[in-house]
């Protein structure tokens, strides 16, 4: 096997150990419930579209960067529920408009963001490592 098809395998497997927990989060009802579904669920967020673009992009720049850039779009995303116009108002009327954009802006969510980026960002580390083993 290739290095470039381990890193790819790597990052799938991640990404589909990655993407039902984000869901799950959401629907979680026991202990900690209100932190698993807006924290945790923040945290998974950041290292699925670190993992996703990784999917895209698997270089070693690209470990340092992509968590740079999705830390600042999600920041951004974050800004954006301050604004309500009615087009993403409708947006978020949708399951998958609430999950990609959110719907109520909260200071708090910049650190998950920022904890879930440096997560990606280690998680990419091991997955380009991984190359060298194999």
């Amino acid at each position: 096997m290739s290095k470039s098809t381990t890193i790819g395998w790597y990052t799938i497997l991640s990404l589909l150990l990655v993407t039902p927990l984000g869901f799950l989060s959401k629907f979680y009802s026991g202990v900690a419930a209100q932190w698993v579904n807006h924290y945790a669920g923040d945290v998974l967020y950041e290292i699925f579209w670190c993992l996703f673009f990784f999917l895209l992009i698997p270089s070693r720049k690209a470990v340092n960067h992509i968590p740079l850039g999705v830390f600042g779009v999600t920041c951004a995303l974050e800004v954006l529920q301050l604004w309500k116009s009615p087009f993403l108002e409708a947006l978020r009327a949708t399951f998958v408009g609430r999950t990609l954009l959110g719907t109520t802006f909260s200071w708090g969510d910049f650190f998950y963001y920022a904890v879930g980026c440096l997560m990606g960002w280690l998680w990419l580390r091991q997955i380009w490592r991984s190359r060298s083993i194999s």
